[in-house]
């Protein structure tokens, strides 16, 4: 079948833009649970020759933007990327855009914990309220007439004093969402993260425009 070129329309076949496997099986299984048996979507990786796209912008839709159109322009097919920043209060929201950066370019998900934990260490913060911080996604899907749809997903929490849990990536294991029974995204099954994550609200947001999901 062939792919629309408006997102707005639903899709069949899209080139998901991120390299990252851990990202792209939570987008694809959170695309799976609201396409359900009544849509068809194929997520096509992002083909080896396409390099990946620099992160030059200066808010996360912007990032989003910039790598799914250049997936939809390189490929020929509608293209869906995302960018995802953590926000910590006592640290002036940083890490921000330069969340998968934090440590440096190529840092583990490890390096970039350990720096974040030193910061609010050298700041400080203690407790919970100190602490607080926010996880924030934005997706973006581009059609290949450069058509545009863009969600945004929140999730409010604040970051532990110690890695906890060995599920999920990144700063999981020091994320504690609001709201929830205390433990980080890292002591949560995948299911359970997708149902109250920042990625989870704005994949699903993004796909009831592609679906006209409810």
């Amino acid at each position: 079948m062939t792919a629309p070129a408006d997102p707005g329309a639903t899709p069949d076949r899209m080139v998901l833009a991120t390299a990252n496997p851990d990202k792209a099986a939570e987008i694809a299984a959170i695309l799976a649970e609201v396409a359900g048996d009544t849509h068809t979507l194929e997520l096509v990786a992002r083909p080896y020759g396409v390099p990946e796209v620099e992160e030059t912008g200066e808010t996360l839709e912007e990032n989003a933007l910039l790598k799914a159109r250049a997936l939809a322009q390189a490929t020929g097919l509608p293209a869906v990327a995302d960018d995802t920043g953590l926000e910590v209060d006592a640290l002036d929201g940083a890490p921000g855009v330069h969340t998968a950066r934090f440590a440096g370019e190529g840092a583990s998900y490890a390096e970039n914990v350990v720096k974040l934990l030193a910061e609010l260490e050298s700041a400080g913060a203690d407790g919970p309220e100190a602490r607080a911080a926010r996880f924030k996604t934005v997706a973006a899907a581009v059609g290949t007439d450069g058509s545009v749809l863009v969600a945004e997903g929140v999730v409010e929490g604040w970051i532990a004093p110690a890695g906890r849990g060995t599920e999920g990536f990144g700063y999981d294991p020091v994320f504690v969402p609001s709201g929830g029974d205390g433990r980080t995204f890292a002591e949560m099954t995948p299911a359970e993260k997708h149902a109250t994550s920042h990625r989870g609200r704005a994949f699903r947001a993004l796909a009831a425009g592609l679906f006209g999901a409810p």
